[in-house]
């Protein structure tokens, strides 16, 4: 179970000052099918010292990703831009919420350097929110995509960005430096909104989806959402409607994992066979992707997904 102080770059800092006051939140165990590895591969060893020479912060780390052995044994590593901050305050999220520090100008070039000694064919790129800025930090994504593009310039590029809420004209900024993937999470369905993810906006997320195809229909769009949150099964069908309606190309399902007794509780774990029949419902509404397990999330095998769902949109426009 992860801590609820961070004892690595202050010891008396509270990670998650918000949760320190709330009630211990109590999870079932967990069933066998949900459990991992802890990492001690020499992979991982080497991707880790990369990450730490080149200053940078990754989300495998932040929010506690299970599939973070596995993943790192291949050196693939999903970077996480504008500091490791978050102004916002999910119930589910582990990454460390307060007011950020000023952009780094360096790391978009830092990330480009990293992905080059990785030799990453596709990369995952990922932020906090930073509501404090005024674009939300689109021009630092967009710079980092033209980082990776001149340094890397065979790498594919999937970005998994904030919702940009109350930011006009941010979008348009990221779409223009044309990412090959447009990743945002809506993370549950409508009705848990105000106790999972208070700040943000069910709709919103859905438009901002919409827009990303509006503006370049060539961007894949990309968007995922968790349970065992206490969802019923009809939202979960109706948030794959929801995300076809605005054309999204890929939708990923994962089992919600409890990070600390402060954050919300896991109401459910969702057993395999439940996944399987999500995959199904999902390919019949018509996405030329979908990744549902357990252990799915956004950027797990993000590179050979990217090859089937290109190989899928093919095969579609024939």
């Amino acid at each position: 179970m992860v801590v609820i102080v961070d004892t690595i770059s202050n010891p008396l800092r509270p990670r998650h000052p918000e949760k320190v006051n709330r009630p211990d939140s109590a999870s079932p165990p967990k069933p066998d099918w949900i459990r991992v590895r802890a990492p001690n591969t020499r992979g991982y060893a080497d991707t880790r010292n990369i990450v730490r020479s080149n200053g940078l912060h990754t989300v495998c780390e932040e929010a506690g990703c299970p599939n973070i052995g596995e993943c790192w044994d291949k050196k693939h590593a999903t970077f996480m831009i504008m500091g490791d901050t978050c102004t916002r305050a999910c119930a589910f999220c582990n990454v460390k919420t307060g007011l950020p520090n000023a952009l780094d100008a360096a790391e978009p070039a830092n990330v480009a350097e990293a992905v080059a000694k990785l030799g990453l064919a596709h990369v995952v790129i990922t932020s906090v929110d930073r509501d404090d800025l005024t674009d939300g930090g689109a021009e630092h994504f967009a710079k980092t995509i033209r980082a990776i593009r001149a340094a890397c310039p065979s790498t594919t590029i999937e970005i998994l960005t904030p919702d940009f809420l109350r930011k006009e004209g941010a979008l348009e900024v990221v779409v223009a430096a044309k990412p090959d993937v447009f990743n945002h999470n809506l993370e549950t369905v409508p009705s848990r909104y105000l106790t999972v993810r208070p700040g943000a906006r069910y709709f919103h997320s859905i438009r901002l989806l919409q827009r990303v195809k509006e503006l370049d229909p060539t961007i894949f769009t990309k968007s995922g959402i968790m349970v065992g949150l206490g969802e019923e099964r009809h939202e979960v069908q109706q948030v794959m409607d929801d995300l076809r309606s605005a054309d999204v190309d890929f939708l990923t399902i994962g089992q919600y994992l409890q990070p600390t007794r402060k954050h919300h509780a896991v109401m459910r774990y969702v057993p395999p066979d439940e996944f399987s029949s999500y995959e199904k419902i999902a390919y019949t509404k018509g996405f030329l992707m979908v990744s549902a397990s357990p252990l799915t999330r956004s950027s797990h095998h993000a590179g050979e997904d990217f090859a089937r769902l290109k190989a899928a949109r093919a095969a579609s426009a024939r």
